[in-house]
């Protein structure tokens, strides 16, 4: 296998990782702090999303920061098969979510002018996760076309 960069089990792969878990956490708690965000499903599903987004980082991060202190390679096919087909699940979620609630937000704020009637949302806010969720989808397709790119090498 090759070793490209943000491979599982490189520092570039850790920092992936990282970035992945800050953004959907930072998404998840600018949703959190905005006022009657769980009337609308389109924001619950990014919050799940961007929940599931943190758990799946932490875990590969977790496995990354094992495998670079006791120096061991992570890229075997089945360990590589394993995170594409994670990677990937996360990615089309983390995407539909951040989609799916930009849709919702556009409604509100450009269209309808909703958010102007109703002084209590905080649009700003929920526009601020749209952006992290976005964010993190980027980061998170980075990873999964680098452990296509390996898995596609063996």
């Amino acid at each position: 296998m090759k070793n490209l960069l943000g491979g599982p089990g490189t520092v570039t792969g850790l920092l992936l990782r990282v970035g992945q878990c800050l953004c959907a956490s930072a998404s998840i708690g600018a949703m959190v702090s905005s006022m009657g965000f769980s009337n609308y499903t389109a924001f619950c599903y990014l919050i799940a999303s961007m929940g599931l987004q943190v758990i799946w980082s932490l875990g590969v991060a977790g496995l990354d920061i094992y495998a670079l202190k006791i120096r061991r390679n992570l890229q075997n096919p089945v360990l590589v098969s394993l995170f594409v087909v994670g990677d990937w699940v996360t990615a089309t979620l983390s995407l539909a979510a951040a989609c799916s609630s930009a849709g919702v937000t556009i409604l509100y704020i450009r269209d309808s002018d909703y958010c102007r009637s109703q002084p209590n949302l905080h649009c700003h806010r929920y526009q601020i996760s749209i952006a992290l969720g976005f964010m993190t989808w980027f980061l998170i397709s980075i990873s999964s076309l680098v452990m296509l790119w390996l898995l596609a090498s063996i």
